[in-house]
């Protein structure tokens, strides 16, 4: 079995969005972070239009966990997305039933609303459909 070198940060997550402590969707949505073509240093960080429609090539330290990027073009619309403090968590969450698994973290801005930070944060999803919202 061939795993690709983003192995340890690829994941489908159900997070909350964030503008400060206010949860702007009231729900949690799936998001997904994996690997690029080049599969050395990057991921894609796509919030599958769940979120603020964004889908950008994040650069990702694999044994740290952490992924960020500066003014990386959206693939979904036209504007720049910034990407800091992105961080997967080892065991850190618990899902909705209950099960350990994964974190994932992430503060985001966008061109087109400059002066607001987002946060996204959650767990990985367990593919129990318990666990799904």
């Amino acid at each position: 079995m061939s795993v690709t070198a983003a192995a340890p940060v690829a994941n489908e997550w159900w997070v909350t969005f964030k503008q400060g402590d206010n949860d702007l969707l009231g729900t949690h949505v799936k998001i997904a972070t994996y690997n690029t073509s080049d599969n050395k240093d990057s991921i894609w960080v796509d919030d599958l239009q769940n979120t603020w429609s964004f889908k950008c090539k994040a650069k990702a330290d694999y044994k740290a966990l952490t992924f960020e990027t500066n003014n990386a073009q959206n693939e979904y619309y036209d504007i720049q997305v910034k990407i800091t403090n992105g961080k997967i968590l080892r065991k850190a969450g618990i899902s909705k039933t209950g099960n350990i698994t994964d974190s994932i973290y992430l503060e985001a801005t966008f061109t087109d609303d400059p002066d607001n930070k987002y946060t996204l944060s959650g767990t990985a999803r367990t593919m129990y459909a318990e666990d799904d919202y």
